[in-house]
């Protein structure tokens, strides 16, 4: 901060942080910076339409990333009746063009034949499939490894730029993302959120001749991107993730809150399970996790909705959507966990007892 933060030039940090992040992230091949995830992702967007040529893109079913046009789309599962085809596509809100919807099309998670499906359809339009394999604003429903496997040759097929969206996995579920954990490389890649420890920094990156086109023929940038307060924070974190057992003590937290979780609802005969990773936990009161954005109706997300507020009023902060995943960090210690714990408890029977005795014991059953 005693040096300055805008320079309107590159400084030393930027290239140490991109090499630590190229050395964490076999495909980083060169690395970008923004402030946000959704300018990251927007670039990505961009650069990857510029490399292929085509204008369209594949998301998933309950897939978020950010809040740009092209993305403020979804699938309203809340009111659909199968018998009536897919969920209809609409707008996030209000001021996105309608001309841009063409540009979107959707895919169930898990399903690799539904993509090759609307690559066939559609392949000669879409230029990038952008995926959080671990879903951040969707329970932390997971992609299979083999689904990735599959989803990355479909990809080299039919031409296609594979974003992988880390914004909410980068740097947490591992040193190298979720890319580490699942054997498959993006050919763009975007960060953000525990890149820099809540600064506001966010990266995109990807392999070299994907990347290079960002000034030649793609603009990027911004008056406060590569701001050096920001970097500074990245490269201490970075170091911390790294070179420390810090991501391993946040998984090994986040198993013993599941382990927690689970025992006080088993107590009292609630059907539960968890998804995602233990640093993003996904909760769901139902015996089987939903396989997808649509099969969420499924779940009993009523209770959740109800146990929320209570878990508020405690002292206890959650998302009150039952769609958003419990993330954890280091400064969680056992401390936290018992306090957590105890109040999850008390928040469930206050919720329990609220309910008209034909209902409490739909959720109990």
């Amino acid at each position: 901060m005693e040096i300055g933060g805008v320079f309107a030039l590159a400084t030393e940090l930027e290239y140490e942080v991109a090499e630590r992040i190229s050395r964490m992230v076999p495909a980083a091949e060169l690395v970008r910076f923004s402030n946000s995830g959704t300018e990251a992702v927007m670039a990505a967007l961009r650069i990857a339409r510029a490399y292929s040529g085509k204008d369209g893109h594949i998301v998933l079913e309950g897939g978020y990333h950010g809040v740009f046009s092209e993305v403020l789309w979804y699938s309203a599962v809340e009111d659909w009746n199968p018998k009536h085809g897919d969920p209809e596509i609409l707008p996030v809100g209000e001021g996105v063009p309608a001309i841009i919807r063409p540009l979107f099309h959707t895919v169930p998670l898990n399903d690799a034949n539904a993509v090759e499906d609307v690559l066939k359809k559609h392949g000669d339009d879409i230029g990038a499939f952008l995926i959080e394999p671990i879903m951040g604003n969707c329970c932390g429903l997971t992609a299979t490894k083999q689904y990735m496997q599959d989803v990355r040759s479909l990809c080299d097929k039919y031409d296609v730029v594979l974003i992988i969206d880390e914004v909410k996995t980068g740097f947490r579920v591992a040193k190298g993302g979720v890319q580490e954990l699942q054997g498959v490389q993006a050919d763009l890649c975007t960060f953000a959120k525990a890149v820099a420890n809540g600064y506001p920094l966010s990266v995109v990156a990807g392999r070299e001749d994907i990347m290079r086109k960002i000034g030649n023929g793609v603009v990027h940038g911004g008056t406060f991107t590569g701001h050096s307060v920001s970097l500074s924070a990245a490269k201490k974190t970075l170091e911390i993730l790294d070179e420390t057992d810090a991501l391993a003590n946040i998984e090994k937290y986040g198993r013993k809150l599941q382990e927690g979780l689970g025992q006080i609802l088993s107590a009292r005969n609630i059907p539960h399970c968890f998804v995602g990773h233990p640093t993003m936990t996904g909760l769901f009161f139902s015996n089987q996790a939903p396989k997808d954005y649509r099969d969420w109706i499924n779940t009993n997300y009523e209770f959740y909705d109800a146990v929320a507020p209570e878990l508020h009023e405690l002292g206890i902060l959650v998302e009150p959507d039952s769609r958003e995943p419990w993330f954890m960090c280091e400064a969680h210690d056992m401390k936290c966990l018992e306090e957590t714990l105890d109040k999850f408890a008390n928040a469930v029977d206050i919720t329990l007892n609220k309910l008209p005795s034909e209902r409490r014991h739909i959720v109990t059953a």
